[in-house]
């Protein structure tokens, strides 16, 4: 095993085995993530949910199907971590609150963010799902998550901010939706195009 790779595997045990905020989980520390350096597509969401805290999956829940639907691939694909890296800004079920699940733990991202990201070699795509995410990767957005999604091609075509797919967010895609009218069949095409791509390269 190379040196990188030996690397990349410790810091992904040492991920996995993380407990930094475990007495403050509900259900324990259990980090959820998919990363492979060969993905050149990073799904930038919020914490799994409870579903996900069970399964160990990311996305295994009607989330991951509308998601899947907005990018236009089957669950094989998602799930392929050399085609799609999955790190959510908490990597551990934060527990549900009055409207919904908590915010991701903030002990979680100043730790980890920047060493799993670092180790993507082939990032070409990053899909920033949610506020907590917008917030992180598009720091210069500041009004709010509805603004930065409407400003989408400020960034394209190497970031795009999107809302949750969450069946919660239902009411805000039924008053945004140009959305899915406009943002979802481009996302699809560029997502098609680098994976189009990528399949090229392992042929060759």
């Amino acid at each position: 095993m190379r040196p990188r790779q030996r690397a990349f595997e410790a810091l992904l045990a040492e991920v996995r085995a993380c407990s930094l905020c475990a007495a403050q989980l509900p259900l324990g520390a259990r980090p959820v993530l998919q990363l492979d350096p060969r993905a050149c597509i990073l799904v930038a969401s919020q914490a799994p949910g409870r579903k996900v805290h069970e399964t160990g999956i990311p996305f295994d829940d009607a989330s991951g199907e509308r998601l899947r639907d907005w990018l236009g691939v089957s669950r094989a694909q998602f799930h392929d971590p050399a085609l799609f890296a999955i790190v959510p800004m908490g990597l551990c079920y934060p527990g549900t609150g009055n409207s919904g699940d908590r915010p991701p733990r903030p002990e979680c991202a100043p730790r980890w963010r920047e060493p799993l990201l670092h180790a993507l070699d082939g990032l070409q795509l990053t899909l920033a799902i949610g506020r907590y995410a917008v917030a992180y990767h598009l720091p210069q957005e500041r009004a709010g998550l509805t603004e930065a999604v409407r400003h989408w091609r400020r960034y394209w075509p190497d970031v795009v901010p999107l809302p949750h797919p969450s069946p919660t967010n239902n009411r805000w895609l039924a008053s945004n939706r140009w959305f899915e009218r406009e943002l979802v069949p481009r996302l699809r095409r560029r997502v098609a195009t680098l994976l189009a791509a990528k399949a090229r390269t392992a042929r060759s």
